[in-house]
């Protein structure tokens, strides 16, 4: 009989997502799985970690896992309950680290698109649109994106921005105003990305187990550069997966 540890591909996702968080920081959460990572990152890791909900609260400590980042456990002994507009204005004023984003496409260069499908003028698709995910991508320091990896989801150049990346390359950002530090990582079901620092390109840091670079090639619109230590993303240990199941998500709503 194989001891292999057994998990789900989401709940490899929210681990991934849980490990990219440090004690200390402030992170702008989103509904689903980036709120199950940043939850499993405070009981694991992180203990300081302030969570900032678009609600309006910071700093809760919500007794069981919330719906949504509106869901009124995400206010339960939270020490500081603002509007929707002065929690964005706390980010203005640089306090947020990090801020979870997902969306339908992703580009080479990080930009994001949550608007259309298709000439924004006739699209073959309209989407939700921004939120409060451009103020977000414009002004945290470190953007982490999550979504599936298909290479219409991973194209060269996205449909429409929603959300800034580093729009056209190396000094883009800074060109237009943008004060954040732009994407970070990006989480797909096949691996974990980062950004090159000179060329502001999307590159393979690891790749998920079961899959290798050449899959996760395939499956990318652009030639993706690859880390000099790519390597097989770590498996979710039986702590992590006992902390998720029985404590974080224990009716799986979100990683089943």
């Amino acid at each position: 009989m194989s001891d292999e540890i057994v998990y789900t591909p989401r709940e490899l996702l929210a681990v991934v997502a849980a490990r990219l968080i440090g004690d200390g920081e402030s992170v702008f959460v989103g509904t689903g799985l980036p709120l199950v990572g940043a939850l499993l990152a405070h009981k694991l890791h992180a203990p300081q970690m302030m969570a900032i909900y678009e609600g309006g609260s910071i700093g809760a400590e919500p007794t069981s896992l919330p719906w949504s980042v509106a869901d009124p456990l995400t206010f339960y002994k939270a020490p500081v309950i603002l509007s929707m507009s002065s929690v964005f204005g706390h980010s203005r004023a640089g306090y947020a680290d990090v801020g979870f984003l997902g969306g339908a496409q992703i580009d080479m260069y990080g930009n994001m698109n949550a608007t259309c499908i298709g000439p924004y003028g006739n699209p073959s698709v309209r989407l939700t649109g921004s939120g409060g995910a451009n103020d977000i991508a414009s002004l945290c320091q470190k953007i982490i994106f999550m979504g599936l990896h298909l290479p219409e989801r991973f194209p060269e150049k996205v449909d429409y921005i929603t959300s800034p990346g580093f729009l056209d390359g190396p000094g883009a950002r800074e060109k237009a105003g943008l004060i954040g530090g732009g994407p970070w990582r990006v989480i797909s079901h096949l691996g974990v990305m980062g950004f090159d620092d000179d060329t502001r390109r999307m590159k393979l840091l690891s790749y998920h187990p079961g899959v290798n670079p050449e899959v996760v090639q395939q499956f990318t619109g652009f030639e993706l550069l690859l880390a000099d230590d790519v390597h097989e993303t770590p498996r979710p240990t039986e702590e992590e997966l006992h902390v998720l199941r029985t404590v974080v998500d224990p009716n799986q709503i979100f990683v089943f």
